[in-house]
């Protein structure tokens, strides 16, 4: 076998091993285990908050605050917290972690001296990038699943379970409700695709993983001012988070789909723009360090 052809024969399993490697870096970090922490930590506090409110008769959805209408509705059925905890996250906490994950991808790596080091394997630096967005997005997965099923047991803990209401007002039964609720944080997952890339794409900017992360942290609260800004309704459509809460048209019967494909549509338009620019960056980048 000749050099080139032992290469090739390597690649896929040496890319399966640094993919392995990388998840088991991330999720050993005691960064990354805090910020799932603090994530298991939010529905938690927002069902002993409901708790302590309704304790004494009071209603729940006596605040009349916006968003989806989920929180009315955790008294009744502790399925509704997992709905209410990931819209409580997703327009700050889910989307910052990420952002403190993908910043941290490559210019952590060039920060410690390690990446060069990286390179020198088969898998080059195109699968190299790869490998790391797709760390980030299963960061993004368990992030998410983090939120739901600590809600669920917390829910399950201080509410009653059974079938539950609609926002339509329909009635579905708990099994179905929790098909639900997994397709609602699959979409939340896949939601914050979006962030992921550009974070990835400002960690192939600079080798200071600390600014990398500031950075990336920094353009998803200034997109979130801007989103609220009536004055700048115009760019709102093409804001990735604009189409966030739209999770919130799955609980409706019938669905109603055309927010939820914007929403996905915008996501995938903003990975494959920020993950090409990512790439372009990272080919053509002199590795130093």
């Amino acid at each position: 076998m000749s050099r080139a052809e032992a290469v090739r024969a390597v690649s896929p399993l040496w890319t399966l091993g640094l993919l392995r490697s990388e998840l088991l870096t991330t999720f050993r970090r005691w960064r990354t285990l805090a910020l799932l922490g603090v994530l298991a930590a939010v529905p938690v506090l927002v069902g002993i908050a409901v708790r302590i409110e309704t304790g004494d008769g009071s209603s729940a959805g006596g605040g009349g605050g916006g968003g989806p209408a989920f929180i009315s509705q955790i008294t009744n059925n502790g399925l509704f917290l997992v709905f209410t905890a990931l819209a409580a996250t997703l327009p700050f906490f889910l989307p910052m972690a990420i952002g403190v994950v993908a910043g941290d991808a490559v210019a952590g790596e060039a920060n410690t001296g390690t990446l060069r080091y990286l390179l020198v394997a088969p898998a080059g630096r195109t699968r190299l990038l790869l490998t790391k967005y797709a760390t980030v997005m299963t960061f993004c997965l368990v992030a998410t699943l983090v939120v739901a099923v600590s809600a669920l047991i917390t829910g399950a803990l201080l509410f009653p379970l059974g079938d539950l209401t609609t926002i339509s007002g329909t009635r579905i039964s708990f099994s179905e409700g929790l098909a639900r609720a997994l397709l609602i944080a699959l979409v939340v997952a896949v939601s914050l695709i979006g962030v992921a890339a550009l974070g990835l794409f400002v960690s192939t900017l600079t080798n200071s993983g600390i600014a990398a992360m500031a950075t990336t942290v920094g353009l998803l609260i200034t997109v979130q001012i801007v989103d609220q800004i009536p004055q700048l309704h115009a760019v709102h459509p093409y804001l990735f988070s604009h189409y966030w809460l739209s999770f919130a048209d799955l609980m409706r019967e019938p669905v109603y789909w055309d927010d939820l494909t914007r929403n996905l549509g915008l996501q995938a338009l903003y990975a494959a723009v920020f993950g090409s620019a990512a790439w372009a960056r990272f080919t053509a980048k002199d590795i130093s360090a």
